[in-house]
This record gives structure tokens, C-alpha cells and sequence, in this order.
């Protein structure tokens, strides 16, 4: 039986992949807000220099005062960086371009890797009854996606349904091998999701086979089709449940959003 003193701890999943164009953005955004539609409190954390997550939830730029820079550089508390957005149940902790120089800033800082660990665990955010964290990462594997998976709980990986697919994946799987050597033992692959599946398309189906034989049960379920409404939403800084809650992208997140909790 559950202690109903215990504050709740929120899952932490980093969502990354080196490549870019793969749908990671996309999907941190739209799983997020089908998290939140599920009833789940949800914290969007940008740690993207690009800041692609904020701006896709209509965070301008110039009402970004404290970001994810200021939670890593200048251990500004989490409470005072977290924004609301336009979605209930949907929080974020923006970006801005100021974050590009972190790498450089924090290289002489002995717990450079473990800064957005400490900040996710400060003993504030308890008061924020999260469910779940997302960590939107940068695509490629220097300092800021270290952070995200030594604070994470479990990675979740976007695969674009294109051909080399699968191979950007190897040197991703050797990171998370070696983040859960030195620095997070309990780090796990959350799941790989195809996105951009277009079932109509040989080269997708394929990819889709490959994978699945490759990573077995680690590649939900749920598929994330090719949709025009998806890639319209951003352009409108909603994710696709808003923008069009009865497409087959905004369905596809829902399902993903289903299965993530199932799982």
C-alpha cells in the first residue's frame, strides 16, 4: 500500500537521438500535451540551444527571462525557471540560444554532468506534483544530453523510418552504456518510436522490420504516421492535439501517450 505521506516522484525521461530531423521535438511536445490530456502533470525541460520545444508551445523568446542556461550555469532553482503553457497539465522550463556556450562554461565545473540531476531532485519540486519529465535533448551527444541522461530515469528514443535508420542508433546505445557505468547504474532504454511512418511506403515498412527484429519488444507499439498536421502545428505553437485533436497524428501521440503509461 502506498504511503500517502510520500511526496510523489516524477518520471524522468530524457528523449534523445543524435541524428537530426527525426521527430524529437515533435515528440517530446505531442507526447507531452497526450500525457497532460491523460490527466498526467507534465514538465517539459528545453535543453535544446535551438529552443524549437519552447518556441513550438508559444513561449516567445522575449518572455524567456530565467532558462534551462540559467538552471545549469547559475543553479537558478526550478521553481523560478518553469513556465505555464497554453496546455493545462503541461509546464516547461524554456530555452533560449544561451545555451550553446554552456558546454564551455561548465567544463571546469566538477559536477558539470550532474547539474539538471540535482536540479530535478532539489526539494521544491515536490510542491509541483509532477508525473512525468521530458527532456527535450540537442542532436548530438556532448554535455547537455549527459546531463539529461544522468538525471533521467529511462531514454526514449525517436527513429525516423528512413534508410541508416538504425545505424545513428549504435553510438547512442554505447553512451547510454557508458552514462550507466559511471554515473546513473538505473538508466534504461524507455522504448524506441518510429516516427514519419508512412505505411504506404516499402523503405518504412522495412525499417519498421528491421527494428523490431533488432530491438524486439523495446519499439512500441505505437507508430507515428507521416501527417501534414503535425508538421503544421508548430508553425501555430501548438502541439497537434490542440491544433487538430482528431488527425491521425494527434491520435498516434495519444496512443503513445497510452502505451508510455502502460508500460
Amino acid at each position: 500500500m502506498p504511503d500517502p505521506i510520500s511526496p510523489r516522484v516524477p518520471k524522468i525521461i530524457a528523449v534523445t537521438n543524435q541524428k537530426g530531423g527525426v521527430g524529437k521535438t515533435t515528440t517530446t511536445i505531442n507526447l507531452g500535451a497526450a500525457l497532460a490530456a491523460e490527466g498526467k502533470s507534465v514538465l517539459l525541460v528545453d535543453l535544446d540551444p535551438q529552443g524549437n520545444a519552447s518556441t513550438g508551445l508559444g513561449i516567445d523568446v522575449s518572455d524567456r527571462k530565467r532558462t534551462t542556461y540559467d538552471l545549469l550555469v547559475d543553479e537558478t532553482p526550478l521553481q523560478d525557471v518553469v513556465m505555464w503553457t497554453g496546455v493545462e497539465g503541461l509546464l516547461i522550463a524554456p530555452a533560449t540560444t544561451d545555451l550553446s556556450s554552456a558546454d564551455i562554461e561548465l567544463v571546469s565545473n566538477e559536477k558539470r554532468s550532474f547539474l539538471l540531476h540535482d536540479a530535478l531532485r532539489h526539494h521544491g519540486i515536490e510542491s509541483m506534483e509532477l508525473d512525468y519529465v521530458l527532456i527535450d535533448c540537442p542532436p548530438s551527444l556532448n554535455l547537455l544530453t549527459v546531463n539529461a541522461m544522468v538525471a533521467a530515469d529511462s531514454v526514449l528514443v525517436p527513429l525516423q523510418s528512413e534508410f541508416f535508420a538504425l545505424e545513428g542508433l549504435s553510438q547512442l546505445m554505447l553512451t547510454i552504456r557508458e552514462v550507466r557505468a559511471t554515473a546513473n547504474k538505473g538508466l534504461r532504454i524507455e522504448g524506441v518510436v518510429l516516427t514519419m511512418y508512412d505505411a504506404r511506403n516499402n523503405l518504412s515498412r522495412q525499417v519498421e522490420a528491421d527494428a523490431r527484429n533488432n530491438l524486439g519488444d523495446l519499439v512500441f507499439t505505437t507508430v507515428i504516421p507521416r501527417n501534414v498536421r503535425v508538421s503544421e502545428a508548430p508553425s501555430f505553437a501548438l502541439p497537434v492535439l490542440a491544433y487538430d485533436p482528431l488527425s491521425k497524428g494527434s491520435l498516434a501521440y495519444v496512443a503513445l501517450a497510452q502505451e508510455l503509461i502502460a508500460r
